[in-house]
């Protein structure tokens, strides 16, 4: 039960703030709502009864007693699972789109209380995504705190306990930047307005049996992957619009099984590689000194020894490329599982990249990898860099500096790293979907200067009348 308030003057203003008072009733089992005289008590979402003090004094005792009781209703089904993490996360998307609002207003005193999520607005404006609108963030922010719980639950091996503390020392080690949101999540400094709504997430999570939720999808064809497919169902529930707008669809199975099927093919036919994806010589070339020795050594080259067979889908999404590569890898294994968890380490994470500009699907790659590898009998716990190569950053630009903040300073490691694979690494395969859409909107000042002899012929000085 959380105390705020809403409105100003009797409860008939609450006309006047339905929008509002809808988001709560839909995010909320229970809610009283209250001039302190009147009491109107919603459960999941339904009227139940008014009461008036000092009218029906009993009864007025037998709800306290009724709402102190209560407890939330277990969550088996992937659907219902879905609503609520979307109400809860369209709510924390609403109070911290609002924050922003009232810190633009120099006559409130939020301004001053707002400096976290200015900061981290301004990381990601100057890092990852420069036209970034605060409710654009407050988006972002929203749907990575509902993920990030829910690959967090997934983890969990007490069900009998969780909270927001709990999730951040459950993300997987082999995603960093995630991690470390969470720990600052689970901190004592966390805003106010965001903290409750956080909390009452995890409360959803702790009466939610994650497995059931994730195994109703497996007597489903078209549900065969239930982590891309659960994802896809909280979107559809959060906001379909941004769905369709970010391009957040599920590649058929059977399309990705044959692109890569066909990759694989190719490097053993025309590569005359023998183990196609799973090659794992090494070649030499050179790359950029980047390492800081008191001071840079700018554009000194030097030569080091890479595997050949580098894999990079650009537009990774939620990993389902990826994930198939692995599995298609993993093949050809059959008989030989004692050797995987040293291939793995040393032979396939080092040259198993993507990059993904969306934060929530950013997550959900690395959370399918990880449990794809796990099912696998690869142990990370064992490894000497645990992360998986996803990076969060935009494919189409080149990396920036730190700018000084804590999320700058993770997002310029993402960043930074990423930059390695954009500028050194060489890359041989390339794999993910087509642009569906015909046009991307990532239009960075950076990459459109690029497609302009792109889109000549060559040696033309004219643009191609393309259509």
């Amino acid at each position: 039960m959380h105390g705020k308030d809403l409105f100003d003057g009797d409860l008939d203003g609450m006309r006047q703030h339905k929008e509002q008072f809808n988001r709560y009733k839909s995010s909320l089992d229970y809610i009283v709502f209250t001039d302190y005289l009147d009491f109107h008590v919603y459960e999941h979402g339904e009227w139940v009864k008014n009461i008036r003090i000092g009218e029906q004094q009993g009864n007025h005792i037998r709800l306290i007693a009724h709402l102190a009781d209560s407890k939330p209703t277990p969550i088996t089904s992937p659907s219902r699972l879905a609503k609520q993490m979307a109400a809860k996360a369209r709510l924390l998307a609403n109070v911290v789109s609002q924050a922003f609002e009232n810190a633009q207003d120099a006559s409130t005193d939020y301004y001053h209380e707002n400096t976290q999520l200015e900061g981290q607005l301004e990381a990601f404006r100057s890092i990852l995504i420069h036209e970034l609108e605060p409710t654009d963030f407050a988006d972002i922010y929203a749907q990575t705190v509902a993920y990030g719980m829910f690959a967090a639950r997934l983890h969990d091996e007490t069900p009998e306990d969780f909270s927001r503390q709990e999730a951040a020392e459950l993300i997987p080690k082999t995603n960093p930047f995630l991690r470390q949101i969470f720990q600052q999540i689970a901190g004592y400094d966390l805003d106010d307005r965001i903290a409750w709504i956080v909390d009452d997430l995890a409360q959803t999570f702790l009466v939610t049996d994650v497995e059931k939720v994730m195994k109703t999808y497996s007597g489903n064809s078209l549900h065969s992957d239930p982590m891309i497919h659960f994802y896809e169902d909280f979107l559809s529930e959060y906001n379909p619009k941004l769905r369709k707008s970010k391009g957040v669809w599920y590649t058929p199975l059977p399309v990705v099984q044959f692109i890569v099927r066909a990759v694989d093919e190719i490097l053993q036919r025309d590569f005359h590689l023998p183990m196609g994806l799973a090659d794992y010589q090494k070649v030499e070339h050179e790359v950029v000194n980047d390492q800081w020795d008191g001071k840079k050594q700018a554009n000194k080259t030097i030569k080091r020894m890479d595997h050949r067979v580098q894999i990079l889908d650009p537009a990774t999404g939620t990993g389902t490329f990826l994930a198939e590569v692995v599995s298609q890898i993993y093949s050809k294994f059959q008989g030989m599982q004692g050797m995987w968890q040293g291939y793995v380490e040393e032979h396939l994470l080092p040259r198993l990249h993507g990059f993904e500009i969306l934060m929530a699907s950013y997550a959900v790659a690395h959370l399918k990898l990880d449990m794809q590898l796990r099912n696998m009998g690869y142990d990370s716990s064992s490894a000497k860099n645990q992360r998986l190569r996803i990076y969060l950053t935009n494919s189409l630009e080149e990396c920036h500096p730190d700018t000084g903040t804590l999320w700058a300073h993770w997002l310029s490691a993402e960043a930074n790293q990423a930059n390695y694979i954009k500028r050194d690494c060489p890359v041989m395969v390339m794999v993910g979907n087509p642009p569906y859409s015909g046009e991307s909107q990532n239009k960075g000042e950076w990459i459109m200067r690029l497609m302009e002899d792109y889109k000549k012929e060559p040696g033309g000085k004219e643009a191609l009348k393309e259509r």
